[in-house]
């Protein structure tokens, strides 16, 4: 039996996760949290094979979660699961140390055949996302200026390009209005935009819209 961790923000998600696995017949749901920090509870009292994140959680990011999940349990295989099918999620959530990446919409079919073989010791990517992968880690490739945020500042990226305002976004990810500010600045420096209807139009021009 393969032994897995669920963390989602939404009871009807690990609810459908865990009868999707329970009907496979060879996976075993340890436990499941709603957040960030119930996640890194359960993963230090339970024994998993596998843990599945969402990658959009209140509180730390899926991805800062999978990097504080390795820090601690440094052979712990995850797969990240997204609404987002944008390839620059993929990318990051591999970057920081996950195996696996698939989208909701796909958990249904590809959910069973991703964790057996992340458990296995394999990793699950589409095509184009190793090439993204790939083409990063050449010394002459470009990229595009989005690719330097932190992943807390492309969340908050994310985050305002789906019109969200900044105490939403701070009420949603429990931090200060003053620190998302922060973040804003940050990336829409970084980015090279100097407002709000700029910063639309890069994400547009760049894929970054919710599809």
């Amino acid at each position: 039996m393969i032994r897995v961790l669920i963390a989602d923000d939404h009871t009807i998600v690990r609810e459908g996760l865990r009868q999707l696995l329970e009907a496979a017949g060879d996976f075993e749901v340890v436990g499941d949290a709603a957040d960030s920090t119930q996640a890194i509870q359960l993963a230090r009292r339970v024994d998993f094979d596998v843990a599945v994140l969402d990658v959009s959680m209140p509180g730390r990011s899926g991805i800062e979660l999978v990097k504080q999940m390795r820090a601690e349990r440094p052979r712990a295989r995850i797969l990240m699961l997204s609404m987002h099918e944008q390839h620059e999620y993929a990318v990051r959530a591999i970057r920081a140390g996950a195996s696996g990446y698939l989208t909701k919409d796909s958990a249904s079919r590809e959910l069973a055949t991703a964790l057996r073989k992340i458990a296995a010791g394999g990793a699950y990517i589409a095509a184009e996302v190793a090439e993204q992968l790939a083409l990063g880690a050449m010394p002459e490739a470009e990229t595009a200026p989005h690719s330097v945020l932190s992943d807390r500042e492309f969340q908050v990226l994310r985050s305002l390009v789906s019109g969200n305002t900044v105490s939403e976004i701070a009420e949603s990810l429990n931090l200060s209005v003053k620190t998302v500010s922060t973040h804003k600045a940050r990336l829409m420096q970084k980015i090279g935009v100097e407002n709000n209807a700029e910063l639309f139009r890069y994400a547009m021009r760049h894929g970054l819209l919710e599809s």
